[in-house]
């Protein structure tokens, strides 16, 4: 047999290789769109199957996490996936090098701005989050798309300026903006980078795949991705469903009469009381506003309201709980401190100025 008729062969496998996954990918990518498409109805299907009421606490409870954990697997899977490909080009080394000096300072904003055009919740974030700080994104960057995402999306921002106006809802765009930014500047230039769990510093330290940079073809960098999808949502999955779950009664049970006891004064604590009673919870944006228009009409400061909106939908309980899989305790303490003082600033500037 001759060498050219070998390397034929060669092509011919070749090609039937990308084929069969090309086909593959393209089959998964239509039925992972089918399936986030019917979260909803499918929620709400399960739900009816149950002896209890849709409108009850555990009906809202349970059509929440049916919903809830889907999605968020989901966008785990596909962002690791499309990550983990990228990283077959890209390692996190080249990453750093990438966003190093002025570039990285450009990052925050871009970030937080990213985070701005998400309409994700906090849980809905953290896919992406992961998919980031596995890719060596440095991880003040990867902060400020965490908390800008929840923050001040899209949905959120459409809510409060039908409810509010305007003019509040600029000013809580640019203050949230700026927490983002702000929060992932100062975190990027702690060096946190060691408070990462074992895994995810082995990840970005390690090769991407067993072949060299030089001799991978499509194939094998789709395998990468396929790879990372098994190891990463392999470790955190059952923490995403622990996660939604606790989040998924706090949002069956919410205890309105509770909050406004706490937030309908005027007293200094309001604002703390307020960020302490909403980051126990977990909702969307969507889910906060209801809450926020019942404590304004109840007389609570549009501040401490804020403040409170603000606690619930970027330092949600679920979030931390999904968030131990890659960061460790000091890091998510840091986390939590750093934006709970810029929720703090927001909620007593609102106070004093509006």
């Amino acid at each position: 047999m001759s060498a050219e008729t070998i390397a034929a062969g060669h092509r011919q496998k070749n090609r039937n290789r990308i084929l069969k996954w090309g086909t593959g990918l393209l089959v998964t990518l239509v039925a992972w769109g089918i399936a986030y498409s019917q979260l909803v109805p499918f929620s709400e299907w399960v739900t009816s199957l149950l002896p209890v009421a849709r409108d009850s606490h555990t009906g809202e409870a349970i059509a929440f996490f049916v919903y809830d954990v889907p999605k968020v697997l989901l966008l785990l899977a596909l962002i690791v996936f499309v990550t983990g490909v990228l990283r077959s080009w890209f390692s996190p080394e080249k990453t750093r090098a990438i966003l190093a000096g002025n570039r990285e300072i450009i990052g925050y904003p871009l970030a937080a701005l990213l985070g701005v055009l998400t309409p994700f919740c906090s849980c809905s974030s953290v896919p992406l989050f992961i998919g980031f700080v596995s890719a060596g994104i440095p991880l003040g960057v990867t902060f400020a798309f965490l908390i800008a995402g929840p923050l001040v999306g899209p949905v959120g921002l459409g809510l409060l300026f039908g409810l509010v106006g305007w003019q509040v809802a600029l000013i809580y765009l640019v203050f949230g903006f700026t927490i983002a930014t702000v929060a992932g500047w100062v975190m990027g230039r702690m060096g946190l980078e060691r408070y990462l769990q074992d895994w995810v510093r082995e990840l970005n330290a390690g090769p991407v795949g067993d072949v060299s940079d030089e001799t991978f073809d499509i194939v094998d960098r789709l395998q990468v991705g396929v790879d990372q999808v098994r190891d990463i949502v392999g470790k955190v999955w059952i923490w995403v469903v622990i996660g939604i779950a606790i989040g998924a009664l706090i949002h069956g049970y919410v205890p309105e009469a509770m909050m406004l006891r706490i937030m309908g004064g005027d007293a200094w604590w309001s604002v703390p009381a307020a960020v302490v009673v909403g980051i126990p919870m977990y909702t969307n944006a969507a889910g906060a506003i209801p809450v926020v228009e019942a404590l304004l009409g109840k007389g609570a400061a549009l501040g401490t309201t804020l403040a409170f909106m603000m606690s619930v939908i970027a330092l949600s309980l679920p979030e931390m709980i999904i968030l131990k899989q890659v960061l460790t305790y000091r890091l998510i303490a840091i986390f939590v401190a750093v934006v709970a003082s810029g929720i703090l600033a927001t909620g007593f500037l609102f106070n004093a100025i509006l």
